[in-house]
């Protein structure tokens, strides 16, 4: 896991490829975009955002395919197709510019996702750009879409365990099992050789093309979690070509991507701990324990039953993967409904009411589940960087990481465990704010307590992209935290704003902003409807 639970977190094809890594790469000539109304999957992906802010996204969404080279070293060679989606500014006149966004993952849909940014921009924002939106290579609804095995996450999963033989040899096995047929879809001998070609560097030089037919000299970009590395290396390969760009929820590039997962686990496990203490500080409500160490226990205990005896019903099931998968979003970002939900359907299960704790943690068993977004994680995880191939290293490193940070260690490493076999040629990273000519007005936003790209990983990007700003979220435990409700006077969206609307940077070189608070759980309904109060 790089930057995500289920995507969580690049590089040039190989170490000779230093010519690619210039502005040279813009040999292919992309034809323009014909803008038209989307398909049906694409206006209901929007409609979630419908509600968001006074625009109803989905009656204005807009679409187009752009064709890009499968290999951009052949550039009149086999094409694939990428979807992109445009959310028009609302103000008179021309648009103030074009801003692509790409949410990260690696493998999330970004046409889906600028629906979402669109929505919650100000309206300041909605009246000056336009918001683009693409699928990146393989991913979403771009051409082809990669699924390697439709049924590998039905539930109930596989129990992670914590090193134990019999979890080790299932797992193992599994995951071999999913990069062979990775490899036999869509490696060498396939008819789209995609794995060889999805590398970071492969999606740079695509949105390298996304801003040449949009008809622009440089590119306006916004990037969360993974697509701070994609706009990070972007700006390395095509310095002059960057406009202006944010990066919010920063990965360290010079750690991609098998050392991320150490500083991941043990961020992770951090926010677990506060996450029992506050659930302890309630304990009026959800019942779970006084204290931190007593809702310590009865979550782990949860965990060994289900690993014996998942919870199965009408199709849905919750095993021990399934309530860590699902729990861990509570260490994602401070949020008052992410929050007390989880700890409604953890309590739930404590007084017996089954239906609720399958309905927050349950997951289908059958039919089939959409593999693309983990596809497309490791087509790009796997082949950037090489990956340990002795699995020995693996148990080791993940051993003793158990003893400090047993939340996810062992569910980190079973999400990653492809790439042990994975089958394509991996690259060599690219040594980000190594280029002449780097642009000076980047901005980074994170979050102090951000689990999925540590803390510390902003301060070297921040480093090693020389000239840009830092916003610091003190306290907070979110992952990206533009749109994330900070709309006070030199609040994150504040700034956000000042960035884009009028060309203005933070003071200094790295500003912090003090943190939102912890959430309360909502107030608990009385028998007839009315809040009763805490």
């Amino acid at each position: 896991m790089a930057t995500g639970p289920s995507a969580v977190t690049g590089l040039v094809a190989a170490a000779t490829d230093t010519a690619a890594v210039t502005d040279a790469s813009d040999a292919f000539r992309p034809a323009g975009l014909k803008w038209h109304r989307c398909a049906t999957p694409i206006v209901k992906g929007a409609t979630a955002f419908d509600r968001v802010g006074p625009v109803t996204v989905s009656k204005i969404i807009q679409c187009a395919e752009l064709k890009v080279p499968l290999d951009h070293a052949r550039p009149n060679g086999q094409k694939i197709t990428l979807q992109l989606t445009r959310l028009p500014h609302r103000g008179k006149g021309k648009a103030k510019g074009d801003i692509v966004v790409n949410p990260g993952g690696p493998g999330a849909s970004g046409a889906l996702f600028a629906p979402a940014f669109y929505a919650l921009n100000s309206p300041s924002m909605q009246a000056a750009y336009n918001v683009i939106g693409f699928d990146p290579r393989g991913i979403g609804f771009s051409k082809p879409a990669l699924t390697c095995d439709a049924d590998y996450g039905n539930a109930p999963r596989p129990a992670y365990g914590h090193g134990d033989a019999t979890s080790i040899a299932v797992w193992l096995k599994r995951s071999k099992a999913y990069a062979d047929a990775c490899a036999r879809k869509y490696g060498k001998g396939s008819p789209v050789n995609l794995l060889d070609h999805s590398k970071t560097t492969d999606s740079a030089r695509d949105l390298n093309t996304i801003r040449a037919a949009l008809g622009h000299k440089k590119l306006n970009y916004y990037g969360g979690s993974y697509g701070t590395y994609l706009g990070s290396v972007y700006a390395t390969m095509f310095p002059k070509r960057v406009g202006k760009m944010v990066l919010d929820g920063n990965v360290d590039p010079a750690n991609v991507w098998y050392g991320a997962q150490k500083p991941q686990n043990i961020a992770f496990n951090e926010n677990m701990e506060y996450y029992f203490g506050w659930l302890a500080r309630y304990d009026d409500r959800y019942h779970l324990g006084k204290t931190k160490a007593a809702v310590r226990a009865f979550y782990y205990s949860l965990e060994a039953r289900l690993a014996k005896a998942p919870v199965v019903k009408n199709g849905t099931a919750v095993g021990a993967p399934e309530l860590l998968d699902t729990l861990q979003n509570a260490a994602y970002k401070r949020s008052q409904g992410v929050w007390h939900s989880l700890a409604v359907g953890l309590s739930a299960y404590k007084t017996g009411d089954l239906n609720t704790f399958l309905e927050t943690f349950g997951s289908n068993t059958i039919g089939g589940s959409d593999d693309n977004e983990f596809a497309a994680y490791h087509a790009i995880q796997c082949s950037d960087v090489q990956w340990p191939k002795n699995w020995r290293k693996w148990q080791a490193d993940a051993t003793r990481m158990d003893r400090i940070a047993p939340f996810s260690t062992w569910y980190n490493t079973w999400y990653n465990a492809p790439c042990m076999f994975w089958g394509a040629k991996p690259g060599t990273p690219v040594k980000v704010g190594q280029t002449r000519n780097l642009p000076k007005n980047i901005l980074l936003f994170q979050a102090t307590n951000d689990a999925a790209t540590p803390y510390a990983d902003a301060l070297k990007l921040q480093k090693l992209l020389k000239g840009s700003h830092l916003v610091v979220q003190d306290g907070d435990r979110t992952h990206v935290i533009v749109h994330r409700g900070d709309r006070r006077p030199g609040g994150v969206d504040a700034i956000f704003d000042a960035y884009w609307l009028k060309d203005r940077l933070p003071a200094k070189p790295i500003v912090h902003v003090s943190q939102l608070g912890d959430p309360t759980p909502p107030p608990t309904p009385s028998k007839t409807g009315a809040p009763a109060g805490k």
